[in-house]
């Protein structure tokens, strides 16, 4: 059984099964409340499908980018599991979950969520049942410099896609078990200890400090780049 995480958004969202079979699920509105309710939702699911933490196989994380705290905490609990059980961690970006649950289509859908400060982080994929191709990779985007890469989407998707004039959506995680078996779909996380999600920027919080004080913090958004 593994268990499927998302908390780049202010919906957190918690899925329990494997390809094809969702044995239990949740979700944590308020960004605010990931630190608080995620384990605790970790927990409803796995009694609601009659397991234990020993029943995990492993873990399918969406890696990003969005939300600073949200992707951290999801991190810290991945990390804490796959370091306690000693199983796998898979990731993968959560505009992906998002264009992947918009099903199979004949063309790219274009998935966006809100990067702050008038930018969007942006993605695009062409999602089949036997894999996935990115057309765009995770980008922080102005929403016109979008249609110029993407000129022609057959969809737009995400919680920012009332942006670009559609109706938003948001990640869900038993979408992630899906993409588990789906070539292209994740990558499995080698250096489990030193990973860290894709922030995509700076936290908010950061960014006003070195406007502030005029001089950068170290940041793990910019390590490597």
């Amino acid at each position: 059984m593994w268990l499927a995480i998302d908390t780049a958004t202010d919906r957190a969202s918690i899925a329990l099964g494997g390809p094809g079979l969702v044995a239990a699920r949740a979700e944590v509105v308020g960004a605010r409340r990931h630190a608080a309710e995620l384990l605790p939702a970790i927990e409803r699911c796995l009694a609601e499908a009659g397991l234990g933490y020993g029943a995990l196989e492993g873990i399918v994380l969406a890696d990003g980018p969005g939300s600073f705290t949200g992707l951290r905490v999801g991190a810290a609990v991945a990390k804490a599991l796959v370091r306690a059980r000693r199983m796998p961690l898979w990731v993968t970006p959560s505009l992906l979950v998002c264009a992947a649950a918009r099903g199979t289509v004949d063309g790219v859908v274009l998935a966006v969520s809100n990067a702050l400060r008038g930018d969007l982080f942006a993605a695009a994929y062409r999602v089949s049942p036997s894999g996935v191709e990115t057309i765009l990779a995770p980008a922080v985007l102005r929403p016109d410099a979008i249609h110029a890469l993407v000129p022609a989407p057959v969809a737009i998707v995400g919680p920012a896609a009332p942006t670009l004039g559609s109706p938003p959506t948001w990640p869900e995680a038993a979408m992630l078990l899906d993409l588990v078996g789906r070539a292209g779909g994740v990558r499995q996380v080698a250096a489990v200890a030193a990973w860290e999600p894709e922030y995509g920027r700076p936290a908010e919080a950061q960014v006003q400090w070195e406007l502030k004080h005029g001089r950068p913090l170290a940041d793990p958004a910019r390590a490597g780049r």
